[in-house]
């Protein structure tokens, strides 16, 4: 699997001439690893390029030169891109309205936990939730959490060889389920696959 280190990062000169073209191609490459499960939960499954460009993003906001905080932001993200046995998600819950949200993520607590993926009729693969950090208190979970699905060899023959992929949400709140991913989101996923 690709390696995000500290050398193979452009500088900040060499980004901002990039940035233009390189911005056109992940936005292009997320839009077949964007699953939206239900109308208020978003999963954006990561891989060593949406990674890559968040960390330059970072670098190019904070203006972020010194090896020792670019490293900090490689410790920070690398451990998102997939190591060839999982998929690795960003999962998003929104709602437009602050006080609807506020409400939501307080009935929504634990959800991070109840996301799953199957393929064909194999047992769901349910999601190793925030392993960076706590993201639920007592009164509400996070509007962003980060997901781990780790794979058997069998799980993944079968994504691989062409088994439908489903992916839900079984929380009592919010009870989702896509039967089967399209076929351009399976096929980009199957890639992160060693």
């Amino acid at each position: 699997m690709p390696v995000i280190s500290r050398e193979s990062l452009l500088t900040l000169e060499a980004y901002a001439r990039q940035r233009g073209d390189l911005r056109a191609r992940v936005i292009d490459h997320k839009r077949h690893r964007t699953v939206h499960v239900g109308p208020h939960v978003t999963l954006l499954f990561e891989d060593e390029l949406t990674v890559r460009y968040q960390i330059q993003e970072m670098l190019r906001i904070e203006r972020v030169f010194e090896d020792q905080a670019i490293r900090a932001e490689l410790d920070a993200y690398t451990p998102l891109v997939p190591d060839g046995t999982n998929l690795k998600a960003t999962m998003m819950i929104e709602f437009e309205d602050p006080e609807q949200r506020r409400i939501e993520l307080s009935r929504l607590k634990g959800i991070e936990r109840r996301v799953y993926l199957q393929v064909g009729s194999l047992p769901k693969i349910f999601a190793i939730a925030d392993e960076d950090l706590e993201r639920e208190n007592d009164e509400k979970t996070s509007a962003v959490h980060f997901l781990r699905f780790e794979f058997d060899p069998g799980a993944i023959a079968a994504f691989r060889g062409g088994s439908a992929v489903a992916a839900g949400i079984d929380h009592p709140n919010y009870s989702q389920r896509i039967d089967a991913l399209p076929p351009d989101s399976r096929a980009a996923l199957a890639r992160d696959f060693a």
